[in-house]
């Protein structure tokens, strides 16, 4: 059965060319689009993240390339890892919560994913993946504070240059895809309830 975000269908029209749901986001996002067809095929739901770029679809293709070949330069986990630490830190709660149920979905039960975003020290994370996430949290927000002893911190915990250079790819690519979401007030979809329970804000 297919989905639709929150607020569904239907609902009233609010001009300016597309149809205005109430708690979708700050657009009046299109009633129909390509993207919304491919998300439902894919997803059985059309994800809210979809609606801005349905104004700009050739942009949204190009950001799925392209984090495409950021994500096939690391392992999945740490790409998960990073993505979470990165948007915490940039305060995107629908990046946050949509990272962190893969994570549960793929590699942690719930416990183990509350231990890992509430102390990631003691959440037995491997050396290079717990470096990963400090780095993100430390430069997400404003990556001008890099110093050199936060990527030599990187190589001392077995990352190589192109480990460090896909870090700092997952990281600065969802400053963008964050940013997108946040400045159109893109609200989170409800399929992620359950796990945004176990998110703190």
């Amino acid at each position: 059965m297919r989905r639709t975000a929150a607020g569904g269908d239907g609902l009233p029209d609010g001009g300016g060319g597309g149809s205005y749901r109430p708690g979708m986001s700050f657009l009046r996002t299109p009633s129909e689009s390509p993207l919304y067809e491919a998300a439902a095929r894919s997803l059985g739901y059309v994800p809210n993240y979809t609606r801005p770029f349905a104004y700009a679809p050739e942009a949204y293709q190009a950001w799925r390339t392209l984090n495409l070949a950021v994500k096939a330069g690391m392992s999945e986990r740490r790409y998960e890892l990073v993505t979470v630490a990165a948007a915490r830190r940039l305060r995107s709660r629908y990046c946050t919560v949509a990272h962190a149920a893969i994570l549960r979905e793929k590699f942690y039960d719930d416990d183990g994913l509350r231990e890992v975003l509430a102390d990631p020290e003691a959440a037995g994370l491997e050396p290079g993946d717990l470096a990963a996430v400090r780095f993100a949290e430390k430069i997400a927000a404003d990556p001008s504070v890099t110093t050199e002893a936060d990527v030599q911190a990187l190589r001392d915990a077995g990352l190589s240059e192109q480990d460090i250079v896909q870090v700092v790819l997952a990281i600065t690519i969802r400053r963008f895809f964050a940013g997108v979401l946040d400045a159109t007030g893109t609200q989170l979809d409800p399929v992620y309830d359950p796990v945004a329970e176990a998110v703190p804000h």
